[in-house]
């Protein structure tokens, strides 16, 4: 009779411990970039199956720059240090249209809120303020292309503006800051009013007001004192003022303009994650 055949060995500790020990989480450094990317791809995603969104929001920065700008341009009632109206306005236009597209950007939380995905998001082991950094550097992927739209129309129109790379590169960088804080302003409001159409509401509500209180049209010292110290706690203005310094050369403090954008899209980020969790109930 033939011997039974042999038991095969038992695994060893070491073995039996490589297999039911579990993965390991990334750390919160690595966790962070990452789902920022993440969002991001997924916006770049939706602009490539989808681009007349772009298309209908280049008309409203056409419209500013060969209406109000050439209007203005014969006038020359607003100083602008020697250069063209239509230059003066460019940057601001750039600083408009990007405002325009994060500032509504709250109404995606809320429909994400409506169909489940932002519950699913939330009991991820992901930080809440990775989600919403996610979610406002995604709105700056947006903010870019829409920049670079209307730089191309400027161009068409001639407008004299820098191709430089390295001053492109800033003005990238100044486009998604800014973008990120109104995104997360914008969120914030959607934490507070919890449905689109109050976030409608509150953010045409603001919008122009932003707009008009910044140095986007007119020089600061152009402006009425009191509007002066509303400009000044604007971070619209110092978008403006950084994206004129990069493209047309004027003066600016870009230390400053860089410093307090990163700071409000610091704060903005913290408060949108505060509410975030306010939004989902």
């Amino acid at each position: 009779m033939s011997a039974a055949p042999a038991a095969p060995p038992p695994a060893s500790a070491e073995g039996r411990g490589l297999l039911l020990t579990p993965p390991r989480s990334r750390p919160a450094w690595r966790l962070v970039p990452a789902r920022v990317g993440a969002m991001c791809v997924v916006e770049l995603q939706k602009l490539r199956h989808d681009r007349s969104e772009l298309y209908t929001r280049a008309i409203q920065p056409a419209l500013w720059l060969v209406i109000f700008g050439e209007t203005f341009n014969r006038i020359g009632v607003i100083p602008t240090g020697g250069i063209p109206y239509r230059d003066y306005l460019a940057p601001g236009i750039i600083a408009q249209s990007t405002m325009f597209i994060a500032i509504f950007y709250g109404i995606h939380i809320i429909w994400e809120r409506d169909s489940g995905v932002l519950t699913k998001l939330l009991v991820t082991p992901t930080p809440r303020a990775a989600l919403v950094a996610g979610k406002a550097f995604a709105a700056g992927v947006k903010a870019i292309v829409q920049a670079f739209v209307v730089l191309v129309i400027a161009a068409l129109l001639g407008v004299s503006l820098t191709w430089n790379p390295l001053r492109l590169l800033g003005m990238v960088v100044v486009v998604v800051l800014g973008s990120a804080f109104f995104a997360c302003l914008s969120v914030t409001i959607a934490g507070i009013a919890r449905t689109r159409d109050r976030l409608l509401g509150i953010g045409q509500a603001i919008t122009m007001p932003l707009f008009f209180a910044s140095n986007a049209l007119y020089p600061t010292e152009s402006m009425p004192s009191w509007l002066r110290v509303i400009s000044a706690i604007n971070p619209l203005s110092y978008e403006v003022e950084a994206l004129r310094g990069l493209l047309l050369g004027t003066p600016a403090n870009l230390p400053l303009c860089f410093a307090v954008l990163v700071l409000a899209a610091a704060l903005g980020i913290t408060a949108a994650s505060a509410l975030l969790g306010r939004l989902a109930r």
